[in-house]
């Protein structure tokens, strides 16, 4: 074995070093399989922990629903005369408030089931609503006499009513009103039947409050004319998505503030809505019927999933995020897999080839065996301990283990020293590439130049095809047949 690697050219060294990368790939590639399957199990146990206590939640409303009676003229002609009949039919009326504050405290909670974790929280929903008949009401071919306003509805949509607390209040005009379940046509929610005559004589004050329990994230499909938001938690890692982002923020270690405003003439749609009795709005679908992920989507669709598409509605939504994704951080920590095992071996290489020392193929291939182990090493101990801890304590024991191992294939302690502090670089060098997501490319580009140049260096007066120069066939008396 040692003369072949002995006869071996440093061309054909490099053609078996990048030969074993090749086959590095596949366990490296199992790895990748191996973290996107430990999240899926991650995910599903969340959503099973999660379960029973209410999903991503949003909330919407209140809506006034007014039946209104149509009167059709239909002409036909039978017998050879005309003959003209009426038919009476009713519709709903859906008015948008003019104006909805709404103040929002949010409380999460992490819940824990053996190394699985899910943030859940309680929400205390409380608000007013002011609602009045518009003056534009006729454009709609509504007269304010054909609306039977004794038997109106509010109506408050609810993602997941399951979260939903066992009292919600709700008046108007200063009266309690009886609440019922769904949101009206059987969508979720809740909704409360009104005698709503009062508008006549002017806006109608509704005020509610209700308690919410949801996990993940919480959103609030706006209706208003003028929806004021003001939404406070301890959770200091908030994600702001949706359509609309808030207009003031505060983040910090103690939680955060934010306050929305939104008008309906950036919703894009007016406050009056018609439709027939007991269907969805032509002109915009009531937020009774809004639905966001299902309650047992899975965290990582729920994250990809767009916050705006829930029923072709706009929203405003949170997410109490996690400050640190563990899989995906494993997961780009191991795409840099054939990093380290490029440097590992180049360094190997140049031992090789310039210093003398000679690197099997069995030895290239149980150093790569060790590098690959760190990634597997480190999505074990991450589940347990934390990605930095985990990080610290794999990297230490793989640097450890092959400059151990370096020691004895390059026959030397200060080659193998050399070989621990390029792997204890290497992680370091990860680590912030980790870190800095922004730049993990430039700086990335920026290590395979250095790398490069230092090779171009290095091997510049090698003979990597390890045949006889021309001024050595000539001081030797050798050359090609004939010649």
């Amino acid at each position: 074995m040692s003369a072949l690697t002995a006869d071996r050219s440093p061309g054909a060294k490099l053609g078996l070093a990048l030969l074993i990368g090749f086959l590095l790939s596949f366990p490296l590639f199992t790895v990748w399989l191996l973290v996107y399957d430990r999240q899926q199990q991650s995910e599903y146990a969340q959503a099973s922990i999660a379960e029973g206590w209410g999903g991503p939640q949003t909330i919407s409303g209140p809506l006034l629903v007014i039946p209104y009676q149509v009167t059709a003229t239909e002409t036909k002609i039978e017998n050879g005369r005309q003959v003209t009949s009426s038919r009476t039919s009713w519709r709903d009326l859906t008015l948008s408030p003019e104006a909805v504050a709404l103040d929002t405290q949010v409380n999460p909670e992490r819940r824990q089931r053996s190394i699985y974790e899910v943030v859940v929280y309680d929400a205390d929903v409380a608000g007013q609503a002011r609602f009045a008949i518009p003056q534009e009401l006729t454009r709609f071919d509504v007269a304010v006499a054909d609306l039977d306003l004794s038997r109106a509805q509010l109506r408050f949509g609810l993602t997941d009513p399951r979260g939903l607390g066992a009292n919600p209040r709700v008046s108007a005009g200063g009266r309690s009103l009886r609440l019922q379940p769904g949101g009206g046509g059987g969508s979720p929610g809740f909704f409360a039947r009104l005698d709503a005559r009062t508008l006549l004589a002017g806006p109608l004050i509704v005020e509610f409050a209700y308690d919410l329990r949801g996990n993940r994230s919480l959103g609030l499909a706006p209706d208003a004319g003028d929806t004021r938001w003001r939404l406070k938690s301890s959770w200091p890692h908030p994600s702001f998505q949706g359509s609309f982002l808030p207009e003031q923020r505060m983040v910090n270690a103690q939680g955060f503030d934010s306050i929305y405003r939104v008008g309906n003439l950036a919703l894009g749609r007016e406050l009056v809505t018609t439709s027939d009795l007991g269907t969805a709005s032509t002109a915009a679908p009531p937020p009774s019927m809004v639905t966001t992920e299902p309650y047992n989507m899975s965290p990582s669709e729920a994250r990809n999933a767009p916050p705006q598409q829930a029923g072709n509605r706009q929203l405003a939504q949170v997410s109490l995020v996690e400050p640190v994704d563990l899989y995906s951080r494993v997961n780009r920590s191991a795409k840099y897999g054939f990093l380290f095992i490029g440097f590992t071996f180049l360094a190997f290489l140049l031992f090789d080839v310039i210093g003398g020392v000679r690197v099997s193929a069995v030895e290239y291939l149980l150093v790569g065996a060790g590098l690959v182990l760190f990634f597997v090493m480190l999505l074990a101990f991450a589940e347990v301990i934390g990605f930095a801890p985990a990080y610290i304590l794999a990297s230490a024991a793989i640097a450890g283990l092959n400059t151990a191992y370096s020691a004895a294939v390059l026959r030397s302690w200060r080659r193998a020293t050399f070989i621990g502090a390029l792997l204890v670089g290497l992680y370091a060098v990860l680590y912030v590439l980790l870190s800095l997501e922004a730049y993990s490319l430039l700086i990335g580009s920026l290590m395979l130049f250095v790398a490069l140049a230092a090779v171009m260096y290095v091997t510049r007066n090698l003979n990597w095809g390890g045949t006889p120069e021309r001024g050595e066939e000539e001081q030797t008396g050798e050359g090609p047949v004939g010649a």
